[in-house]
């Protein structure tokens, strides 16, 4: 299958992508093992560890790389467009996930994991830098653009944040308290900034990709696009 004009490296390929994804696919399995070989009261509440936007987005970055090896494997480029789709809603993701709790690890750690759960040094970077990393290098070097425009971004989203907060609402109504400490501190309106800040960094996140792509693979056109999201062609 040849690789798409505008795309960095070969991919699919059994080569250098087929590694990229195999250490991907690795490293967040390894991440979910500690998880389920470390159970907390938190884990084992209703919602269980999928009350957490972190094991959602790594379970996302994993079904992505899955997919993407799969298409290494087969050279099939139904599968390689399916790993695309899923890595519009999977990178931003990530990298709103690293955003969000390196950032607010700097204020207090303590508003994003008690203290008595909190993760040693490589179980934490695996969980919460290395998707965004390699979801980051996926899409430069081994991805064709993407053509999603910001409206879109910011649709999905918004989308995403509603669900997202519409099933730790329901866990609380199951478990009497939030998965995440800071949830606790906030009233409502300061959730609903919260989430909504959320949504226009994911969407930032994704014009931020798409600026990244074209700066490093030459792509004029990817950088105007990313810099002025508001037009519409």
């Amino acid at each position: 299958m040849a690789k798409h004009p505008l795309q960095r490296l070969a991919s699919p390929s059994r080569s250098i992508s087929a590694v990229v994804h195999l250490v991907g696919l690795t490293s967040f399995a390894a991440s979910f093992l500690y998880l389920v070989s470390y159970p907390t009261p938190l884990s084992e509440a209703f919602g269980g560890q999928f009350q957490f936007l972190t094991t959602i987005g790594l379970f996302l970055a994993m079904v992505t790389f899955a997919v993407g090896l799969l298409a290494d494997i087969t050279l099939s480029p139904g599968m390689f467009a399916a790993k695309n789709s899923l890595s519009v809603c999977s990178a931003p993701l990530e990298i709103l996930v690293s955003i969000l709790y390196w950032s607010i690890c700097l204020i207090d750690k303590g508003l994003v994991v008690p203290s008595e759960f909190a993760l040693p040094f490589l179980p934490d970077f695996g969980m919460h830098a290395m998707p965004a990393i390699m979801l980051a290098v996926d899409l430069i070097l081994f991805s064709p653009p993407w053509a999603v425009k910001s409206y879109n971004a910011l649709v999905l989203s918004m989308t995403l944040a509603v669900l997202y907060w519409i099933w730790i609402e329901f866990c609380f109504s199951k478990n009497g308290w939030y998965p995440y400490p800071i949830f606790e501190v906030l009233n409502t309106w300061q959730r609903v900034l919260l989430f909504s800040t959320s949504a226009a960094l994911m969407t930032g996140s994704t014009m931020a990709l798409k600026w990244l792509y074209g700066k490093l693979n030459g792509i004029e056109q990817l950088k105007r696009d990313a810099l002025h999201p508001t037009k519409i062609d």
